[in-house]
């Protein structure tokens, strides 16, 4: 019963987004496309309440109740960063609005870099959170191995991502050199 949740509110997630977009750029109903994204929130907390229930009711904690506290996780990490990101792109495309800017190079980019890291250990330590209350939850006689994984899991994922992060500031993007100046024999450190 929870992957189908699951799935169905990740689907819901995208169609709130994409119908909240429409109706604020493309149909010009900003204040009902704001009401639409909204809303959701709402399916975090219908999968939440799900997931208690199915403990509740006496399911076997397993992968499945794991997935779904990373789900929530990761929608408070990066749900309204994405709802932003896009907004920003859709004003531009739909509204007039301006270029959004991009990640950038050099310093810019691993400060960006690490501000996503930022956001990957918030939606990491919600996910514990619910995974240590769901182990608390089943108690000491259910297996709980899964959740225990899934737990070291979001735990990995934090790791990996800070060395994502740390490579940006070790090994800097560079900004690549202007169209017209590899054509005209003017790249970096050459000279005439």
């Amino acid at each position: 019963m929870l992957v189908p949740l699951i799935i169905a509110c990740e689907v819901g997630f995208w169609v709130l987004l994409a119908g909240g977009l429409a109706l604020r750029y493309l149909a010009r109903m900003p204040r009902l496309g704001a009401a639409v994204l909204l809303c959701e929130p709402l399916l975090e907390l219908v999968l939440l309440a799900a997931t208690t229930l199915d403990l509740r009711n006496g399911g076997e904690p397993s992968w499945r109740h794991g997935l779904a506290a990373v789900y929530i996780g990761y929608t408070v990490g990066y749900g309204h960063y994405t709802v932003k990101w896009l907004d920003r792109h859709a004003a531009h495309r739909f509204a007039g609005g301006p270029k959004p800017p991009g990640a950038g190079y050099g310093r810019e980019r691993a400060v960006h870099e690490w501000k996503l890291w930022l956001r990957t250990l918030a939606g990491a330590a919600v996910a514990v959170a619910l995974l240590q209350g769901a182990i608390r939850y089943a108690g000491g006689a259910a297996d709980t191995s899964a959740l225990e994984a899934c737990r070291f899991a979001v735990l990995r994922a934090v790791g990996l991502h800070a060395v994502v992060a740390a490579a940006y500031t070790v090994w800097p993007r560079k900004a690549p050199a202007p169209a017209g100046a590899a054509e005209s024999g003017l790249v970096k450190g050459e000279r005439q």
